[in-house]
C-alpha cells in the first residue's frame, strides 16, 4: 500500500515570474498580446503545481481569465500563483497577473485566471495529490470557491459528454 502524501501549505508551493513586456510580445497599439499572457499564466500556475506535487502535471482547463487592465511595452509583467484548492488526483491555482511601471513602481491588477491541473504518476498515469492545509478563513474560503467551481466544471463537462 502507498502512504498518503503528507499535506502541504499553499506557501510551500507559490511560484512567480517576472518579465520587462518587449515589442516582441506585443500588438501594433504596444501593449502585451492577450496570448503571451496566457503562456506565462500556465508556466506560473505549473509551477506552483509541481512545487505541491513533486510530479510532472497537464493543464486540465483554465476556468476563468479576465483580461482588467492592458500592460505597456517597457512596463514588468509580474505573475504570482498559489493552490487554492486541493482534489484527488487534480488541483486548482490561482494566478494573478501584474502590471509594473518601470519608473513608479506603481503595481496594478492585470489578469486573474483559475487553472485546474492533473498530477501524472511516473506511469504517467493521474496520481494521488497531497492535501492542502487550511489554515486561515482566507483558505477556507477560496477552497470552498474552488469546489464551485470545480462542480460547475463538471456538470459542464456531463452536458457536453451528453451532447
Amino acid at each position: 500500500m502507498v502512504p498518503s502524501p503528507k499535506p502541504k501549505r499553499w506557501q510551500d508551493s507559490t511560484a512567480e515570474t517576472v518579465q520587462v513586456v518587449l515589442p516582441n510580445d506585443s500588438n501594433p497599439l504596444g501593449f502585451i498580446l492577450g496570448g503571451t499572457v496566457m503562456h506565462l499564466i500556465d508556466i506560473t500556475g505549473a509551477i506552483a503545481c509541481h512545487r505541491h506535487t513533486n510530479m510532472l502535471a497537464l493543464t486540465a482547463g483554465v476556468d476563468s481569465l479576465d483580461f482588467i487592465h492592458p500592460i505597456k511595452v517597457g512596463d514588468l509583467i509580474l505573475l504570482k500563483s498559489r493552490v487554492t484548492c486541493v482534489f484527488n488526483t487534480s488541483l486548482e491555482v490561482e494566478v494573478e497577473v501584474f502590471s509594473e511601471a518601470i519608473a513608479t513602481g506603481e503595481r496594478k491588477l492585470t489578469s486573474k485566471a483559475y487553472l485546474t491541473f492533473v498530477s501524472l504518476d511516473k506511469n504517467g498515469k493521474p496520481g494521488k495529490v497531497p492535501p492542502l492545509l487550511v489554515e486561515t478563513p482566507e483558505d477556507e474560503e477560496l477552497g470552498r470557491q474552488a469546489r464551485r467551481r470545480r462542480a460547475e466544471r463538471l456538470k459542464r463537462k456531463a452536458a457536453d459528454q451528453g451532447r
